[in-house]
């Protein structure tokens, strides 16, 4: 059975903040772009950070890195806190909105929602579900599925088809009791990178996406989006 396809999500504060608020996120904290790594740049990003997502290309040799990491924490398990909220990808092109639920779902005690917010209602619907058992749940909530398909047409560049091949792929990094996670829907499981806190956070899990970047040299489509409290 072929798995559902959506369009892709583009990698556009804008267009993420506009999702997440359709959906009864309230505007205390916004998406932002991270222009760059050297620290002035980084130092222009509004604190606290709640949450960094990292827009990347799947390469060859990140494939090749993907395959071993697996291989080696199946037989070496990291320890992961019941905490986390995470949800595989079983949707063609979701990995924008499943990185932003990654976001939204393992902060929900620092953000605000409307009191009908349909967000907030599937994070809570899925709380106590599998990573699959919510995959599945994703693939039959309207609400979200509609506002994904709107918020995709309404990005800068021309939407692409639903049959486009998309080779690149978001991830989020969030901080969940006092452990930096990276939460991929495409892997098995969340990678633990060690321990952050609130006042590192943000350093700690760009220090991360700096890996990734260093994996694809001859890369240049990397894109990192934090998620700050809003300081207008």
């Amino acid at each position: 059975m072929d798995c559902p396809r959506w369009l892709p999500l583009e990698s556009n504060p804008e267009v993420m903040n506009k999702f997440v608020n359709c959906l009864g996120m309230r505007q205390t904290w916004q998406f932002g772009d991270v222009y760059g790594l050297d620290p002035e740049l980084l130092n222009m990003v509004p604190r606290p950070v709640a949450a960094v997502l990292l827009l990347f290309p799947v390469t060859e040799k990140y494939e090749t890195f993907k395959q071993e990491e697996e291989e080696k924490l199946k037989g070496q398990p990291q320890e992961v806190s019941p905490d986390v909220y995470f949800v595989k990808q079983t949707i063609g092109n979701a990995c924008g909105t499943i990185g932003l639920i990654h976001a939204v779902a393992n902060n929900k005690a620092h953000l605000e929602f409307e009191s009908d917010s349909a967000l907030k209602k599937f994070i809570e619907q899925t709380s106590k579900m599998t990573p699959e058992e919510r995959a599945t749940f994703l693939e039959k909530d309207e609400s979200i599925r509609v506002t994904h398909e709107s918020s995709a047409q309404e990005g800068q560049t021309e939407a692409p088809s639903l049959d486009e091949k998309v080779n690149l792929h978001f991830i989020a990094f969030v901080n969940v009791g006092g452990q930096l996670y990276e939460l991929d829907g495409r892997k098995p499981f969340p990678i633990v990178h060690g321990k952050t806190s609130a006042d590192t956070f943000f350093e700690d899990a760009v220090n991360v996406c700096k890996i990734f970047m260093a994996r694809d040299p001859q890369e240049l489509r990397f894109t990192l989006i934090a998620l700050s409290k809003d300081s207008y």
